[in-house]
């Protein structure tokens, strides 16, 4: 190839880039730069993220250009709107002047049909989701919860000297999920979720490299994995369904299927498939998986730390546990007296963010504190900025659960589950299996580290690198 045209194919693209970016950011005040090409600040973002100081990304850039910076970051331009107002800003305007936008590694593991967006998918699956999520249907989990976890309990625990809690956490929180949401309790069939199901949550946040061996390729062959077994387990709900065995109020998942038939007779619906219905399943259930196991663990590890905070937490559970018949299971009205059991749940929350936040596209060009953010422009909120920022929570690196009493934090300062109509819909759920949890563990057990000061990695989310294995007490009366 002649010299001259080589450099030209090598150059013309990079210019080409430079001026798309120019272009893209003519209509824009928001102070801050796009760094390289592609790359952007992607490796200082990803550096952070895995050092677990992602606050720090946001930090540096707003005190060196203000509460609204942009950065290039997985390849998109993206604005940061820093704050409580910001993140105010975000929730309020969902829909209006901005809508939720994943990156292409989640567009890839979720949908299963490439003409439907993802986006799209999931605002539908949210409108499905109050009877099976809010409150009024969480108080009839709360017995089976606190059933299935003493079966684990039995099944895992009891009886051993030694333990390792985040397996065990990953597989109780899963199980109960597929029995809840989607009524399979056949132990085959969770088995079949389970095995692929570790691999395509660790695919949502990986470089989208989908080459053999990478975790993005991994995570993607998983997630059509799953899509298989639950298109089996729909075709047979229907069937039941048909035939008087299921009804449609059950569970999430025959909910689903007759209401999406519903909606499907109106020709100017665009059909929902079986198929779109499985990928729905699959993302309600990676969306919440990770926030519940990496809460619980952490938990366990803050109780350690924290003797004082064990023992408060230990009194508050004596005392429901008094008020119970022998065998008798929880029930919401017990949940309601775990007040201080939830508080040290949120301040786990605040100060280990379970997600890395979430991202949103703009709709239209606006305006927001004097600076304009152009359509199709990506916006980034991450939680730490705010839960770990001594603006908002003095000392932050101090554990202290008092911070929610009363009326707890500055509104939009504490974010793990959203904020506003933008609030996770598995919020009470959440907070549900959290408490189920530290009741049965806490009324039965103390425990200490086997690996005392355990290495904490960000792979994507927090986890203890060993898997957090722990001797544990039992209580003299349960000894």
């Amino acid at each position: 190839m002649d010299p001259l045209l080589l450099i030209c194919s090598i150059l013309l693209p990079i210019v080409a880039i430079f001026v798309l970016n120019f272009l893209l950011t003519a209509k824009s005040n928001v102070p801050g730069h796009f760094s390289f090409p592609v790359v952007g600040e992607s490796i200082d973002y990803f550096k952070k993220l895995r050092s677990g100081t992602n606050e720090k990304f946001v930090m540096q850039r707003k005190k060196k250009f203000g509460d609204v910076f942009k950065a290039s970051v997985l390849g998109e331009q993206m604005a940061f709107l820093c704050g409580p107002e910001g993140n105010k800003f975000l929730f309020s305007q969902e829909n209006k002047l901005v809508e939720v936008w994943w990156p292409s590694s989640v567009e890839s593991i979720m949908k299963k049909s490439h003409n439907k967006s993802v986006i799209a998918e999931s605002a539908k699956v949210r409108q499905l989701l109050p009877p099976f999520l809010k409150a009024n249907a969480v108080k009839n989990y709360v017995g089976d919860m606190d059933k299935e976890l003493r079966q684990h309990l039995k099944d895992y625990w009891i009886g051993h000297d030694k333990v390792e809690v985040c397996p065990f956490v990953a597989k109780y929180t899963f199980a109960l999920a597929v029995k809840l949401l989607l009524g399979v309790r056949d132990p085959t069939e969770l088995e079949k979720l389970a095995k692929p199901f570790v691999d395509a949550a660790g695919g949502i946040i990986a470089v989208p490299i989908n080459i053999p061996g990478t975790r993005f390729n991994r995570g993607v062959k998983a997630s059509n994995r799953i899509r298989e077994v639950i298109n089996g387990i729909i075709a047979q709900r229907r069937k039941d369904l048909a035939n008087g065995i299921a009804n449609p109020s059950q569970d999430l998942l025959s909910h689903m299927i007759v209401e999406v038939d519903k909606r499907n007779q109106d020709p100017i619906n665009a059909p929902t498939t079986d198929g779109d219905i499985s990928s729905d399943l699959l993302g309600l259930l990676i969306g919440g998986y990770d926030t519940i196991n990496t809460t619980v663990v952490f938990i366990m590890m803050t109780l350690v730390d924290h003797p004082d905070v064990y023992e408060a937490v230990l009194k508050e559970q004596m005392e429901i546990a008094k008020g119970k018949e022998p065998g008798e299971l929880l029930n919401w009205e017990d949940l309601r007296k775990m007040k201080y059991s939830w508080n040290v749940a949120c301040e786990v929350l605040r100060m280990r963010p379970p997600t890395v936040g979430a991202f949103r596209v703009a709709k239209k060009d606006f305006t927001y504190a004097g600076y304009k953010i152009p359509k199709g422009w990506k916006l980034h909120y991450i939680p730490h900025y705010t839960q770990k920022n001594p603006e908002f929570f003095p000392n932050p690196e101090i554990f202290d659960p008092s911070r929610f009493e009363g009326d707890g934090p500055a509104p939009y300062t504490y974010v793990p589950f959203g904020g506003g109509p933008r609030m996770c819909p598995g919020n009470e759920y959440a907070r549900a299996e959290i408490l189920v949890f530290m009741y049965n563990i806490v009324t039965r057990y103390n425990w200490e580290m086997l690996i005392p000061g355990e290495k904490v990695v960000i792979d994507p989310l927090p986890r203890p690198v060993h898997g957090l294995p722990i001797k544990l007490i039992p209580h003299k009366a349960q000894a």
